[in-house]
């Protein structure tokens, strides 16, 4: 595993005034596994395998035992398609965040 710091900031919208920073780059080799862990410790991990990534714990038992929940989501502008994983207890921010940049929920994976 690599991790190169990184401090760049981007607006992923001009339209929005929202402004990522990211942190860090990391380089993972086949079959390393990297855990984000949130201020409530909870967990997401993230594989690289020799064909892409697992990109999350399972949705339907992991991902719930660490209080979040999967939705598949679509920009209503240009239908670009995402995954957003949700903590359980701030679902109505991110309610607000999709109406305020437009965008639709697809499917909602309890």
């Amino acid at each position: 595993m690599k991790i190169k710091k990184s401090n760049r900031k981007f607006r992923p919208s001009k339209k929005f005034n929202i402004t990522i920073t990211e942190k860090a780059k990391i380089s993972l080799k086949n079959n390393e596994q990297i855990t984000l862990i949130d201020q409530s410790k909870n967990e997401y991990d993230i594989v690289k395998k020799s064909w892409g990534y697992y990109s999350s714990p399972s949705i339907n038992k992991r991902l719930v035992k660490n209080n979040y929940q999967a939705f598949l989501v679509q920009n209503i502008n240009n239908k670009t398609i995402f995954l957003f994983t949700v903590q359980k207890s701030k679902k109505r921010m991110m309610q607000d965040y999709i109406k305020k940049v437009g965008i639709k929920i697809l499917k909602q994976i309890k």
